[in-house]
């Protein structure tokens, strides 16, 4: 029975299958599209103006402070500790916008709504720790496509609760808490990967005992091309036996890390075309998030949400059904993205430009709507040109299948 369950979890189908039940249920939030409604309507009789100046920015700085050392522990731990964290956090969050009241409340929830977005990282990089290279691109279409299921799926039946059965905010926050419960459920029957990408690497394969089945003698010894350029100077190899993790010091271990991530990301970024996606998807993912984490607050300040009817899960709804159609059909458009990249990328930025000019300066609570949408969907659309760009493929791919 052990072996059987050993074989099970080595399989990549398994781990495959409960983290898109991890994903699903961690993104089937039916409340997220009404938490500017809910602070401000009689639940947590907060104002506008502390929503949006003392309680919303603790997301931001939070986020951005837990990032990076996230990003190391990630590694460290390999991916399953943090998708507990993240799991813990999310229950954390919602525990509190159930039961507590006040502006310090609040602030907490979004420290541990930051926590939440900090550990995405570790969802999107366990699957590549547990699975063969040759089944990369087909999980990242289920773990991708299920989380884009699952916000649809959430934001539709918020919107279908609150309209047609008049379902309160709270019961909405209620049905979330259970969800993301479920999710943290999920993530305790991962395996736990036996690698990373930079504290539990594995460098040199294990020695080979004779020639792989189908290969001649000559094809089975010969060093794939990541490791020749990694040590193009075989005297350098044989020099000597490279420590393991595990004899050196933890801040001799942790000094070497920090290095070859150093040496990682110069190989990265030699491409002058990818260094201009990335700096792009920098500060367009920042642009994005902050729109994504004010709008409530525009869309009751154009239709207070206390005398009108509240649309934000339909909008919410149709907006990611949109950018989940505009990056699937991105694979089927046939230009060359190394020549005409950067066009698309002036011109769908000066789209999403005009967006937020057009929600700003438009008193019509339908032209605010109109522009996040169309925002959200050139938004998705550019992310999956940046990863459909030949030369950032090609960069990426030597960066993580050739560690």
């Amino acid at each position: 029975m052990s072996c059987w369950k050993q074989e099970k979890t080595n399989t990549w189908a398994f781990p495959t299958l409960i983290l898109c039940l991890y994903g699903f249920f961690y993104m089937m939030k039916p409340s997220e599209p009404f938490l500017t409604p809910y602070l401000t309507g009689p639940d947590k009789n907060l104002t506008i103006d502390e929503v949006t100046n003392q309680i919303l920015p603790v997301w931001t700085y939070s986020y951005l402070a837990l990032l990076f050392p996230v990003f190391l522990l990630t590694d460290y731990v390999r991916y399953k500790p943090v998708l507990l964290l993240q799991g813990i956090s999310l229950i954390v969050t919602w525990l509190l916008l159930l039961f507590a009241h006040g502006v310090l409340a609040m602030q907490l929830v979004e420290f541990f709504y930051g926590m939440v977005t900090a550990t995405e990282v570790a969802y999107y990089a366990y699957i590549y720790s547990v699975v063969s290279t040759q089944h990369y691109q087909r999980v990242t279409s289920y773990c991708r496509s299920v989380t884009l299921v699952a916000a649809t799926v959430a934001a539709v039946l918020g919107q279908l609760l609150v309209s047609l059965a008049g379902v309160s905010y709270f019961h909405l926050n209620a049905i979330t808490l259970a969800s993301v419960s479920l999710a943290f459920l999920c993530a305790f029957f991962l395996p736990m990967p036996q690698r990373s990408m930079f504290f539990h690497r594995k460098d040199a394969p294990e020695p080979v005992p004779g020639p792989a089945k189908g290969l001649p003698v000559s094809a089975a010894r010969r060093p794939s091309s990541c490791q020749e350029e990694r040590s193009p100077d075989p005297a350098a190899r044989a020099a000597g036996p490279q420590p393991q993790a595990g004899n050196a010091g933890p801040l001799r271990h942790m000094l070497s890390v920090l290095l070859q991530l150093g040496r990682d990301l110069r190989h990265c970024y030699g491409s002058r075309q990818l260094l201009y996606w990335s700096l792009w998807w920098a500060l367009a993912t920042a642009g994005f998030n902050q729109v994504l984490n004010y709008v409530q607050v525009l869309w009751d300040f154009r239709a207070p949400s206390h005398s009108s009817a509240v649309y934000n899960g339909a909008v919410e709804a149709i907006a990611t059904f949109l950018s989940s159609v505009t990056s699937f059909l991105v694979q089927y458009v046939k230009i060359n993205w190394d020549h005409f990249g950067e066009l698309a990328l002036g011109i769908f930025s000066a789209i999403d430009a005009g967006c937020l000019f057009l929600m700003h300066f438009s008193t019509s609570i339908w032209a605010c709507y109109a522009g996040y949408l169309i925002f959200k969907a050139c938004y998705v659309l550019l992310l999956t040109i940046a990863t459909e760009s030949k030369e950032a493929n090609k960069q990426m791919k030597h960066h993580f299948l050739c560690p």
